[in-house]
C-alpha cells in the first residue's frame, strides 16, 4: 500500500501537478490509472494469440485473482514488465507534452 501511495505522489510530482487540491489529485489519479489500464489491456491483447485471448477471457469470466492473471500474461508475453513500463512512460510523455492537457477537465 505504501508503495502505491508513493508511486501516486511521484506521478503527481513528475507531471508538475503538486499545486492541485487533494480532491483534484485523486480525480486525476483515478483518470490516469483508468487510461493506463486501458492502454495496457490493448497492448496485452494485441500480443496474445487468439487461443491465449480466449483463455484470458475465460480466466476473467472465472474470476481468477489478479495475481493469476498477471502470472498468465507474464508467461505469454516475454517482455511483459518492459511493456508495462513503456506504456506508463508513454502516458507521462504525452501528458507532459500537453497531448492530454484537457485530461483533468473531462469527466
Amino acid at each position: 500500500m505504501c508503495d502505491q501511495l508513493e508511486a501516486r505522489e511521484k506521478l503527481i510530482e513528475d507531471l508538475g501537478l503538486s499545486y492541485l487540491s487533494e480532491e483534484e489529485k485523486e480525480k486525476f489519479i483515478m483518470k490516469a490509472e483508468e487510461s493506463v489500464l486501458k492502454r495496457m489491456f490493448i497492448e496485452t491483447i494485441t500480443r496474445l494469440s487468439e487461443a491465449d485471448q480466449d483463455k484470458y477471457e475465460k480466466m476473467i469470466d472465472d474470476d481468477v485473482s489478479p495475481e493469476e492473471l498477471e502470472g498468465f500474461l507474464r508467461g505469454k508475453i516475454f517482455d511483459y514488465e518492459e511493456m508495462i513500463k513503456r506504456v506508463i512512460k508513454e502516458f507521462k510523455e504525452e501528458f507532459t507534452k500537453g497531448e492530454n492537457i484537457d485530461y483533468l477537465k473531462n469527466e
